[in-house]
């Protein structure tokens, strides 16, 4: 099969690799129909993230159930599936808490599973996936045009929810957005829907701007730093916003966060933390509650999924460059060089 490999200095390449089979009884082989190019995969293409081997890459995909292993249940051929981005027993004390990401027999893509057994990436034509009925999610009644908005279930909406969720985001809340990746606009989209009564866009791009305003964002904020406190300060008469959802992961955005937080409010931090320090003595001064972490894609795909079969809401709309598998390597270009908000990647190639 041809998969996509991730070479040190970010180097992308489509190569041949073998064909996925079933090494457990508890594993799925998926046939993917769609898969994605995430944000966090740019860390690697630019060299934050060291790479120092070849490797597989990608953790968020849909696809077609080819076969399972002889203890799989609730699976069979033939099924269409999304999969969140890690995969998990959904049966250890940490799935049953609603910490998937943590599951202690669990692990991720592209790596080793705990016995040494490679597991393919996302990015490619199939993947084994282990502890299949734990990980995968059937989904019987749906459409092409469902197929982008389920694809990204596997992680930004997921994501964008889980920043939602940590700051504590609710009826009548004042909530700000920090971030106007796929992530950030589909915490846009997971804030709305929650019922903030006022929901700010921290964006300097019209396309995206445009984006979250449909997602539901009140208003936009283009400035950085400390010109970005002072907007959002005056948008909230001085006081500052419940709830402030932190969708990078640098030291900048974080430092704002921290700025513009009221006295008592939350931040939900789901960005991928690079150079960030926590200023505890504002924390504490401010009481101020942090929360945050890796999303439970698993948890809360079964309501994700109701949303969007219902047409409750269209989160694929983050798509806006597709391309074959072949062209993996302009998808991810195009999002370096901000091109692209989201490549969406159709399999085969």
């Amino acid at each position: 099969m041809k998969a996509t490999m991730m070479h040190p200095g970010g180097t992308i390449t489509l190569e041949e690799r073998p064909d996925p089979t079933i090494r457990r009884p508890t594993d799925a082989v998926v046939t993917v129909t769609a898969a994605a190019v995430c944000g966090s995969d740019l860390w690697r293409y630019r060299g934050v993230t060291p790479v120092p081997d070849a490797r597989p890459i990608g953790h968020e995909f849909v696809g077609v159930v080819e076969a399972v292993g002889e203890q799989v249940r609730t699976l069979h051929p033939g099924d269409f599936v999304v999969a969140p981005f890690r995969w998990s027993d959904n049966t250890c004390p940490e799935c049953r808490y609603g910490v998937q990401p943590s599951c202690r027999n669990g692990g991720n893509y592209g790596a080793p599973d705990r016995e040494g057994l490679p597991v393919d990436g996302g990015q490619g034509e199939a993947v084994r996936v282990p502890l299949a009925d734990g990980t995968l999610i059937k989904v019987v009644e749906h459409d092409e045009s469902h197929l982008p908005s389920l694809l990204a279930l596997t992680d930004v909406m997921s994501t964008g929810w889980h920043a939602a969720v940590s700051a504590r985001v609710g009826p009548g809340a004042t909530a700000v957005v920090i971030g106007d990746g796929a992530v950030g606009l589909c915490a846009v989209l997971a804030a709305s829907r929650m019922g903030a009564h006022r929901v700010i866009a921290m964006s300097r791009h019209e396309p995206r701007q445009r984006l979250a305003r449909a997602f539901g964002a009140t208003d936009i904020v283009a400035e950085r730093g400390a010109d970005g406190e002072a907007a959002i300060a005056e948008l909230t008469g001085g006081l500052g916003p419940d709830s402030v959802l932190e969708c990078v992961g640098s030291a900048q955005s974080m430092q704002t966060a921290f700025g513009i937080a009221r006295p008592g409010g939350v931040i939900g931090f789901v960005g991928v933390p690079h150079e960030v320090e926590l200023p505890a003595e504002t924390i504490f001064g401010r009481n101020l509650t942090v929360a945050g972490g890796i999303a439970p894609a698993r948890e809360y795909l079964p309501r994700l999924l109701d949303l969007v079969l219902d047409g409750e809401i269209e989160p694929g709309r983050v798509f806006d460059l597709e391309l074959p598998l072949a062209e993996v390597g302009e998808a991810y270009r195009a999002m370096d060089e901000r091109r692209a908000i989201k490549s969406l990647l159709r399999v085969p190639a």
